[in-house]
């Protein structure tokens, strides 16, 4: 077995005069749920920012490969598999035991198709479709967030037409003055038992990059980010002893002033009696 324990966890991380996922349908302003004002994170910007960090920290190393980079074109990492594995090239997915060798072997060298999954069935040379153990949900604001507009002043012009007109130009930068957010997220010992074979140093390297994948992808348009709080709820089977979202109802979240503009202006409320089977590890 890959995996012997399933795992529910909590994250908290926060914004200070930043963008942390900019919406290209709102002109890459912050993403904001429109009904209710409140901020939101996608699960795509945060699984980015893992296999960020991986691919950091993990460069060169056998099996710790990033599937989803721009370096090449997804179908060319396919045909590898096939040249890698020795099977006959451009079948077209006719011969499923040769489909299911490629994927074996794109699990055993990509980490984050261990983890996340991926679908690899695109090109003449597929892989087959691998749901991911590791599943993240979308990050909520725990308030509504302020978006506010600054201009700002671009001293280069990009053409000479442009410079006729003077030496420098006005621009806009979309921020949020603070906001906290959580996201919460899954990993599950069957599926990785059954399908991907992610194990337990896989998990642990995914606590250490959630910890850690703000501090290695600083930016001026995301501001100043930070991982404030990372709880993991381990469960003693394979199949878990409690249902998630009752373990996520254990950790809340208030505000303490009107306009909090620090992680000291809410409060983190921790139930720390856990159900039977269920241990609560707190990372940060």
């Amino acid at each position: 077995m890959a995996l012997e324990n399933r795992y529910d966890f909590v994250m908290l991380f926060d914004v200070e005069n930043g963008n942390p996922n900019g919406d290209p349908d709102a002109g890459n302003a912050p993403r904001i749920d429109a009904e209710s004002g409140y901020g939101i994170v996608t699960d795509v910007c945060l699984k980015r920012k893992i296999r960020n960090y991986v691919e950091l920290v993990k460069e060169g190393e056998p099996g710790f490969n990033i599937l989803i980079k721009p370096d090449r074109p997804l179908n060319a990492k396919f045909a590898e598999a096939y040249e890698k594995e020795g099977l006959p090239a451009k079948n077209k997915g006719k011969n499923l035991d040769d489909v299911k060798k490629a994927r074996d072997y794109m699990c055993r060298n990509y980490y984050d198709v261990r983890a996340f999954g991926a679908v690899m069935s695109t090109g003449d040379d597929p892989c087959g479709i691998v749901r991911g153990p590791v599943q993240i949900n979308f990050a909520r604001s725990i308030s509504p967030v302020d978006i506010q507009d600054i201009t700002i002043t671009r001293q280069a012009r990009t053409t000479e037409d442009r410079t006729k007109t003077g030496e420098t130009e006005m621009g806009r930068k979309s921020v949020i003055p603070y906001a906290l957010y959580r996201a919460e997220g899954y990993v599950s010992a069957a599926l990785a038992n059954k399908s991907t074979g992610l194990s337990e140093e896989d998990v642990e390297l995914l606590w250490t990059a959630i910890e850690n994948m703000f501090e290695n992808d600083h930016s001026a348009a995301r501001g100043k980010m930070c991982m404030r709080k990372l709880y993991v709820f381990k469960h003693s089977s394979v199949l878990g002893n409690c249902p998630s979202h009752l373990l996520f109802d254990r950790i809340e979240v208030q505000k303490k002033t009107e306009v909090p503009r620090s992680f000291r202006d809410y409060e983190v409320t921790v139930d720390r009696d856990m159900p039977e089977g269920v241990q609560l590890i707190e990372r940060l």
